[in-house]
């Protein structure tokens, strides 16, 4: 028995269509017993997530495991996150149909829905080796805790996310497959518009790291994110540690060219562009930043810590 989450507005309503003339039609031919259910708003992942993770506690053994399969993109993956009870009962399939699909990117899943299901399918048969262990990060703030997949970010990055979600150009530039103009342009706007913060990061056991002015800074735990900025390309999502990207203390103009690089992993060849790894994170700012989590941006904050719970989430690929 399968559950599937889906997501229609994944890819500006694509994701209803990859259901209803692919995966559903798929299902149906091999007599695949599944339940689905469809997201309408925000938190409606997070809450059947919940509801059939919590639901299969009650009524197992506590030895057979849940099958979750998720239609949507690194955002979806993120809201079902928050609803798991208990990661270590749950086995995840991923079909992306995201903007972005990072996660997909670096787990090398299938980009074809069909491909991805069939994947998901037949990993049944031979589960120990379809399965991979991932790591799943978490941060904390004064009114939240996260749990996140792909990365955490806070200042540029998170406010490129954050007026990305609210463009009104988004969607049509999605349907027109020209949706990186989007946050193009967006991220031209915001790099410019930044005010100065001042940054304290506190790396395990470390000595503080002290920026004067900073940009943005990336807690990855898998290489990619943004669409394929390869921002930490010696990321390993099952290592138990977070490698950073901080960027600060850099003309302007000199992050036009240094972003574009980043596509490659060449970008830490620029000074003020540096990478740090740790395990446990706590990040003070002058003034508040915009959080994202696998681009979900929920809040401002000066404050957060994170931590890693290392191999803790069942994902095939």
């Amino acid at each position: 028995m399968y559950h599937i989450i889906v997501n229609p507005a994944s890819r500006s309503g694509r994701g209803r269509q990859i259901w209803k003339t692919i995966i559903k039609p798929a299902l149906s031919e091999k007599n695949i017993e599944y339940q689905v259910y469809f997201s309408e708003q925000e938190g409606d992942v997070t809450e059947f997530a919940r509801q059939i993770t919590s639901s299969f506690d009650a009524g197992n053994d506590g030895k057979a495991l849940c099958h979750l399969i998720l239609l949507g993109g690194d955002g979806t993956v993120n809201e079902a996150l928050q609803g798991i009870s208990s990661f270590e009962r749950v086995v995840i399939g991923y079909i992306p149909t995201g903007s972005s699909n990072d996660l997909a990117r670096d787990m090398g899943i299938a980009k074809k829905p069909l491909e991805a299901l069939e994947r998901i399918l037949t990993a049944q048969h031979h589960m120990e080796s379809a399965v991979r262990l991932m790591d799943r990060g978490m941060v904390h703030t004064k009114n939240a805790e996260r749990s996140f997949a792909v990365s955490c970010g806070i200042g540029f990055d998170a406010a490129v996310c954050e007026e990305a979600m609210h463009s009104r150009i988004k969607d049509t530039l999605n349907r027109l497959r020209l949706g990186k103009l989007t946050y193009l342009g967006i991220a031209i706007k915001q790099l410019f518009a930044a005010k100065p913060v001042s940054c304290t990061l506190y790396l395990d056991d470390k000595e503080p790291v002290h920026i004067k002015r900073i940009l943005f800074a990336a807690f990855m735990n898998h290489r990619f994110e943004g669409g394929g900025f390869k921002f930490c390309p010696t990321a390993d999502y099952a290592d138990g540690v977070f490698d950073l990207c901080v960027v600060g203390n850099l003309p302007r103009l000199l992050i036009l060219f240094a972003l574009p690089t980043a596509f490659f992993g060449k970008h830490f060849i620029f000074p003020g562009v540096t990478h740090y790894r740790a395990k446990h994170i706590r990040v003070e700012t002058s003034a508040p930043l915009w959080l994202h989590t696998d681009g979900e941006v929920h809040e401002k904050t000066a404050r957060l810590e994170m931590s890693c719970a290392q191999r803790d989430i069942r994902f095939i690929v």
